[in-house]
Formats: C-alpha cells, structure tokens, sequence
C-alpha cells in the first residue's frame, strides 16, 4: 500500500521557472481529461491564460505558486492582477497530493498576498463538477454569483463565478509564509 506524503514533504515556491507553464498546462490537460473527460480545448484555454499571466507578470500584484515533492511538480495556484480585483487561476494538485491540507495551505498564501497587495475583492471561474474546490473557496468566504452553460472544453459544463469582497478589519493574515 503507497503512503501518502504529509504536508511538511511539500516545498512551495513563488518564482517562475522555464518549464513551470508548460508543466501546468500539461497537468491541467492531463488530469481535467481524466477525471472530467475535457477535451484539448480546456488545455488550450489554460496554455493562453498562463501565456497571458507571464506577459502581463508584475510581482508587486500578480504571483504563482508552484508545489514541488522529491523535484517534481505536484501543484499550483495563481494570482492574476485584474485592477482592483485578483483572479484566483490555476489552482491543481496531483490526486495524491489531496487531503493533506496543501490546498487551504496555499489558499491562505493566495489570501495573505491578496491582503498585502491591498486587493478588496477577488473572483475565480470553475465548473459545477468541482465540488471539493467550491467547497474550499466557501471556506474562504467566496459565493456563488454567476453560472453559464458553455461548449467550450469539449463537452458541456455549468461555469460557475465565486466572488469575495475583502472586508479588511476582518481579514487577519496568517504568520505562515514558507
């Protein structure tokens, strides 16, 4: 029986490296096909967002977070610069990587530099298949607001935005930075 690595096997970095974008697309294609059945379109809408987030990169707004175990990528999140809001993208872990805690870890480093960056609102666009992400940005304090029916990944699938407005005097950072 394979083990499943703890929390603490996982580093976490915020610097973008040749092969980083092409890893997460291919991850994103990879795993959406096989848990999802999305076709090539979803993989082509994640190369052109990431293409979009390296050409637009500003560290003082926008951020990446890569997860690494033994050297190899695990995970990711994104924050996109969307002046005044931040856009929550990207966010993916290998299956074996789930239900460790990894993603409320790096939720909190997604909500800490939001709050640094003085963002008061943010969104992120997901489907209605992601139960466990929905369930995570609630914890969070996202809400549902818009839901759209689209073709668009080679299927049809129920699009759904979650909003947050950061309310500051509520928000407390966490001390955990890695």
């Amino acid at each position: 029986m394979r083990t499943q690595p703890g929390l603490d096997a996982i580093s976490i970095r915020s610097d973008l490296r040749a092969g980083d974008i092409g890893y997460i697309v291919y991850m994103h294609g990879r795993l959406y096909r096989q848990d999802y059945n999305y076709g090539t379109g979803f993989e082509a809408y994640v190369a052109q967002g990431l293409v979009e987030f390296y050409r637009q990169y500003d560290p003082q707004k926008d951020r990446i977070w890569i997860c690494e175990h033994r050297g190899q990528i695990v995970g990711s999140l994104v924050l996109m610069n969307r002046a005044p809001a931040a856009q929550l993208r990207y966010f993916l872990l290998q299956p074996e990587f789930r239900g460790i805690g990894l993603g409320k870890k790096l939720m909190q480093l997604f909500m800490d530099f939001m709050y640094s960056c003085g963002y008061t609102s943010s969104y992120l666009w997901t489907t209605d298949e992601l139960l466990s992400a929905a369930a995570l940005y609630k914890k969070f304090g996202y809400e549902l607001t818009e839901e759209r029916v689209s073709t668009e990944f080679g299927k049809r699938v129920v699009e759904q935005k979650y909003e947050l407005r950061l309310i500051s005097q509520t928000w407390k950072p966490s001390t955990n930075q890695p």
